[in-house]
């Protein structure tokens, strides 16, 4: 009975740990959005600060983040950007058992968790022009 429950426990454990294709998530921003090139950054620079990444560097077209959890688990990710698009690109990591183009899920989790709050940060900036644009019509029509 010890035995199968130990087994079990180790099973569970294997299951836990195992390693996916590092994930590269590539979105195209909506055709006719007018976002600047520094909206795009100002965007990717706050999603990535609220879900805990470091902006390491930035460089027009380039921001460079990392992320270290419970002071084991390092992440390191290019985001390219451009007017139509922004990847987010494995640089580096340690302690999530990369190689050969898998890694822990973890990795996976937080990069689908950054890609969506940039979307998300975008999404936002759109509205709040939708908002000015709505304001100022407001505004020019009641004068």
């Amino acid at each position: 009975m010890i035995r199968a429950a130990l087994l079990g426990l180790v099973l569970a454990f294997v299951a836990g740990c195992t390693s996916k294709p590092v994930m590269v998530p590539k979105e195209l921003l909506v055709v006719g959005h007018a976002y600047t090139d520094e909206e795009i950054q100002r965007a990717i620079v706050k999603a990535s600060a609220e879900r805990g990444w470091t902006v390491r560097s930035t460089s027009p077209g380039l921001v460079q983040a990392d992320i270290t959890v419970r002071n084991t688990f390092f992440a390191a990710v290019d985001i390219r950007y451009s007017l139509s698009n922004f990847r987010i690109e494995y640089r580096d990591s340690r302690n999530l058992g990369y190689n050969d183009g898998k890694i822990h899920r973890n990795y996976n989790r937080w990069v689908y968790n950054l890609d969506k709050s940039i979307m998300r940060e975008l999404q936002r900036i759109e509205s709040d022009r939708m908002v000015q644009r709505a304001l100022n019509e407001q505004r020019s029509t009641t004068y």
